[in-house]
């Protein structure tokens, strides 16, 4: 099926779509999201920045800001999946074609490390942590973190679907415009960060992590310190086994 993420009645893949296309849109809109979130992160963070110590709600507001416009730039084109753990689980439930997967996948992570890059310019002249590329436990325990990014992506998928099937395309339809559903699902991903994003910093899209965790490893970066790849996996593994179980209890229950 070619139905993505602002799905079914409202946005479609269009009949003309290519993969070439497909990885451009997916590239643009994932860069969208780590430059709004990552760049907020930095605001926060860094020293002598004007709003350094603005705090958590700060944060989680622009990282949902942030999905809300990556999804309006693109989500004609591809309908914005902008995170692998979403592209995976809609493929896994016939909501979008394997064969495309790849080409969403390098799009994704091809995006965060441009999105970092772009991050990494604006803030040049600050001292950048790890903290402002990739996320981190607030307390280092692997199974309570993995189990945390888990819960969160069941949340965001389960989530997505929700706003899209009953909103998007269901019987609020003509209630709700097609255009409100973006910041549906911004909000979505502003109360998972709110609710849930305490104890792991709320990944909930491997490409969100890894792809800037490996631009802080290459950048010259003074003393930045370590990349921390021994919890690297946790923010991939765990966002892809939430997002196959969020699209499957969606499946199950609607």
């Amino acid at each position: 099926m070619s139905h993505l993420l602002i799905a079914t009645s409202i946005l479609e893949l269009p009949p003309d779509a290519s993969k070439g296309s497909n990885f451009l849109a997916e590239m643009l809109g994932t860069a969208i999201l780590i430059l709004f979130g990552d760049g907020v992160v930095a605001g926060v963070l860094l020293a002598k920045s004007k709003a350094e110590n603005a705090g958590w709600i700060v944060i989680t507001a622009g990282w949902g800001f942030a999905v809300a416009m990556a999804i309006y730039a693109v989500g004609a084109y591809t309908g914005a999946l902008i995170n692998p753990a979403v592209t995976i689980s809609f493929a896994a439930t016939d909501r979008l074609d394997w064969d495309q997967v790849p080409v969403f996948l390098a799009g994704e992570f091809a995006g965060a490390m441009i999105g970092a890059v772009l991050v990494y310019l604006a803030y040049y002249a600050h001292w950048l942590k790890l903290a402002v590329f990739s996320t981190g436990p607030a307390i280092r325990n692997p199974v309570g973190n993995l189990v945390t990014e888990i819960i969160g992506t069941i949340i965001l998928v389960f989530g997505v679907l929700s706003i899209v099937g009953h909103f998007g395309a269901g019987p609020f339809q003509a209630a709700v415009s097609a255009g409100f559903v973006p910041l549906l699902i911004g909000i979505l991903v502003w109360v998972i960060g709110l609710s849930l994003g305490g104890p792991t910093g709320y990944a909930i899209n491997p490409a969100r992590d890894l792809g800037p965790r490996i631009m802080h490893a290459v950048l010259p970066i003074p003393g930045k310190g370590s990349s921390d790849w021994e919890y690297s996996w946790i923010p991939v593994v765990g966002p892809i086994i939430g997002g196959l179980i969020g699209a499957g209890l969606y499946d199950l229950f609607f």
